[in-house]
């Protein structure tokens, strides 16, 4: 997005947003897109969150028009933060796994921010909820290596060191079986296709994790996404090295880290 934009808009409310705590958070999924206010001191929810389906074909424009009904739901006027199911950089979508091929090299944070009239920040979604569960949940003082895995209709990915986060490690698309990615066998979505018992498709998961812990040696696994509230049904399959433990945050931490996102862009954008 041209820094004009955002120069413009906030000119009017640089004040405001130095003193505001909260913020709206999107998270953008292949299903739903659904969002809320978060108290971005606390990492909280204030309030219900707001959830519209995902369009399908789940264009850039289609999905503007969904994303602008969240922001106009909230009455909301401040910065935007989105976590979104692509290779972002720079607020560039670089990839369209469970999207319309047509995001690619489309600007999600300009996209969004021309259709709710508000300055929006993209991050990849997985790294948004990794970001939250680093900050407030399930991560919070791990100083070592940190893999969370958001499982849903794919397999999202973020990865630490350190607390620092290496973006868009997309290891959901690893390459599986038969040429197919991961997320192929290893998601909520393909479970319920094969029609397979959680524990049986934990066992399928639990050697993805150990796969993935030959690559990367980390000290702890965050499962998070749709099926960490399901945690208690399939822990006893899971085996690797690494601790394993549910997201804290549930399936709400990819809403907290986009708003912190947004937060922290914006006030770097506004003071620097």
């Amino acid at each position: 997005m041209k820094k004009t934009y955002r120069s413009e808009y906030f000119g009017s409310v640089k004040k405001l947003q130095l003193f505001m705590h909260l913020v709206l958070g999107i998270d953008v999924g292949a299903s739903g897109v659904k969002g809320a206010l978060v108290d971005v001191q606390n990492g909280r929810l204030q309030g219900e969150r707001y959830r519209v389906p995902t369009p399908q074909p789940a264009t850039p424009e289609a999905m503007a028009a969904a994303f602008a009904e969240i922001v106009a739901f909230f009455s909301y006027k401040g910065p935007v933060g989105c976590g979104f199911p692509a290779i972002v950089k720079k607020g560039v979508a670089y990839s369209a796994a469970n999207i319309d091929a047509g995001w690619i090299g489309v600007s999600v944070e300009e996209t969004f921010s021309r259709a709710c009239g508000a300055p929006v920040w993209a991050t990849n979604d997985a790294d948004a909820a990794g970001m939250a569960e680093m900050r407030y949940g399930a991560g919070r003082g791990e100083p070592g290596v940190v893999i969370l895995i958001t499982i849903g209709t794919g397999l999202g990915s973020a990865l630490f060191y350190r607390g620092m986060l290496v973006p868009n490690t997309e290891l959901g698309h690893l390459l599986w079986e038969r040429g197919k990615p991961a997320e192929a066998f290893c998601s909520s979505v393909a479970r319920e296709r094969s029609k397979i018992s959680r524990a049986d498709w934990a066992k399928r998961f639990n050697k993805y994790l150990h796969h993935l812990e030959r690559l990367f040696s980390p000290d702890l696994f965050i499962l998070g996404g749709g099926e960490s509230k399901y945690f208690d049904q399939y822990a006893e399959y899971l085996n690797p090295k690494a601790n394993v433990v549910p997201a804290q945050l549930l399936n709400n931490a990819g809403i907290i880290g986009a708003a912190v996102y947004a937060a922290e862009n914006a006030a770097v954008f506004i003071t620097g």
